[in-house]
């Protein structure tokens, strides 16, 4: 927790001589905190931090995969890692080179992502619900050399969508499909590689980018969020250091490795205090979570508040001891009270903490500490990272606000992003001369440093934690020969916080119904993208200058959709 400035936390004084006498001015405390920390950040790649963690506890638990029974320790998982790496530089893969995965929370995912972090190639993460349009444009996008992928998950058949799109991959040479005959050979044997492996780690700088995770962009296409070693190999740490892991702890890891809350948070979070990953299942089931927490005598539990409500719902719910839960991470959206006493009474995870971030910044800039009353757990994000620096400023003047007024949020530290991948243009406008995040969200930070999300200044949508930016729904929706203009906005929903809306206008004498869109959408967009409410309408809200007015479209759907319950909890 931070501690109150030298001065009272409401004014600060500076004391001027004028003239032979003393007058003082006070001025309101502005809206800057900064994370200071007696522990330091880590100055090593994701490989070194890795070894010494093998070397620390070679026979401890690492990773658990629990619906497959399968269970490395540290030493079994760093030898598995080893020949995977060998495998990739006998692929050809270089330091720099672009390897995509595309799969669910497999055991191997996590391998790939410290293998790739071994020899210096950039792990692309690609969303599994993706479908072709998606697919193609990351690995075009990203320059994709290598793409590992599930062969099947559900209903989606990664190999026939792969197979659609391989003549327009520019880039991609060849394709390594987990749990096949293809991935046995690469783990089958070590190869002469151990010299060649340490030859490539000594190539490698913590500052080299080392992923690229995609999100959803204004221009109608996901921007790559590059970061490096240090951005995410240190987030992860000090997530983990204030939730106060250590090797005893094990922490179920439920939210999707293809994002940061399950790749930085959870693994790299376990892996740099030695403690072990717990898998539940490849894909969210309440039911295999909670199973595992027990089963696997779980520490720590992640998850955005939907997932959080899913498990509380489960009929069987009492059935589960989870009396080894201690800590956790809820993330995504807000938290309702309810949930949130529910998690710390009838789960009895005491020390829930509460994160905000973006993907941009590695992902957590704010986290509630573990010993924050309740109050401030559900009523705000928390204080300021270690290590990272946050300040509101006024959207048009750019200067810092006092505290207690809204403004733009932005954040600068070793947890800003490397950049967009390709996209000088677009990490400009994000990233200012200063070295400042701009998140877009609007936010207040009180007397005591605690910041709260008010509003958004970007035009995005959070359902179920995911985010997802209308452009990127508009510009496809474009592309259906009946539709001449749309507008997608969001609208509130009890389950997921917020829901799709598209306001469509067709083409002169054309016929399309709602059905028909969400079907166009389906066979390429993820799930989560697809608008659940379709409005037919011949116009727009628009302003004097023509501009839309996306605030007086969403009144109007809250009233026609009969939404004013859920609107009085997402806008309260």
């Amino acid at each position: 927790m931070l501690k109150a400035p030298a001065l009272t936390p409401e004014v600060s004084s500076v004391r001027h001589f004028r003239g032979g006498q003393l007058s003082q001015l006070v001025t309101e405390l502005p809206s800057y905190a900064h994370g200071g920390s007696t522990i330091p950040l880590l100055g090593e790649t994701i490989g070194q931090n890795f070894l010494r963690a093998v070397s620390q506890g070679k026979d401890r638990e690492a990773l658990v995969d629990a619906s497959s029974g399968r269970r490395w320790t540290y030493r079994e998982l760093k030898r598995d890692v080893d020949i995977l790496s060998v495998s990739l530089m006998h692929m050809g893969i270089e330091k720099g080179d672009r390897v995509g995965i595309w799969a669910p929370n497999y055991p191997e995912w996590t391998m790939v992502q410290l293998a790739t972090a071994q020899v210096g190639a950039i792990l692309v993460t690609i969303n599994p619900a993706y479908r072709t349009h998606e697919l193609a444009y990351v690995l075009n996008q990203s320059g994709c050399r290598l793409l590992v992928s599930a062969t099947s998950f559900k209903s989606s058949d990664y190999r026939a969508m792969i197979n659609s799109v391989r003549s327009e991959l520019v880039s991609l040479e060849d394709v390594l499909f987990i749990q096949s005959g293809q991935w046995d050979d690469a783990l089958r044997s070590r190869a002469e590689g151990d010299e060649a492996l340490a030859a490539r780690s000594e190539q490698l700088s913590f500052d080299d980018p080392i992923n690229i995770q995609y999100t959803s962009g204004t221009t109608g296409f996901p921007k790559g969020a590059t970061l490096s070693h240090h951005n995410i190999l240190n987030n992860g740490y000090f997530v983990g250091q204030l939730c106060g892991y250590d090797e005893k702890d094990r922490v179920c890891v439920p939210v999707p490795f293809y994002h940061c809350f399950g790749m930085v948070m959870g693994n790299l979070g376990a892996i740099t205090h030695g403690a072990c990953i717990v898998i539940p299942a490849p894909g969210f089931d309440p039911g295999a979570t909670l199973q595992a927490v027990q089963d696997e005598r779980c520490t720590s539990l992640y998850g955005v508040p939907t997932m959080w409500i899913a498990e509380l719902a489960l009929d069987n719910f009492a059935e589960f001891d989870l009396g080894e839960l201690r800590t956790g991470i809820m993330a995504g959206s807000s938290c309702p009270i309810e949930v949130m006493k529910r998690v710390v009474n009838d789960m009895g995870c005491r020390e829930l903490t509460i994160c905000y971030g973006m993907t941009e910044t590695s992902p957590v800039s704010t986290q509630t500490r573990v010993d924050d009353d309740f109050a401030r757990r559900v009523s705000t994000v928390g204080t300021v990272h270690p290590h990272v620096e946050v300040k509101i400023i006024d959207p048009d003047s750019g200067l810092v606000v006092p505290r207690g007024q809204s403004g733009e949020l932005c954040t600068r530290g070793y947890s800003v992003m490397v950049g967009y991948w390709s996209d000088e243009e677009r990490t400009l406008e994000a990233i200012d001369a200063s070295g400042w995040m701009h998140t877009g969200d609007l936010a207040t930070m009180d007397s005591h440093g605690y910041l709260n999300i008010v509003g958004r200044i970007k035009d995005m949508v959070i359902r179920g934690g995911e985010n997802i930016y209308p452009r990127e729904i508009e510009e496809f929706l474009y592309s259906h020969p009946a539709i001449r203009d749309v507008s997608v906005i969001g609208v509130p929903d009890e389950r997921y916080g917020e829901e799709l809306c598209a306001w469509v206008c067709l083409q002169a004498g054309a016929e399309a119904s709602a059905e028909e869109l969400r079907q166009f959408c389906k066979g390429a967009l993820a799930h989560f993208k697809v608008p659940r409410y379709i409005r037919f309408t011949t116009e727009f809200p628009m302003t004097v200058t023509g501009k839309i007015q996306k605030f007086k479209m969403r009144e109007i759907s809250i009233d026609e959709l009969d939404l004013q319950g859920a609107a009085s909890q997402l806008y309260a």
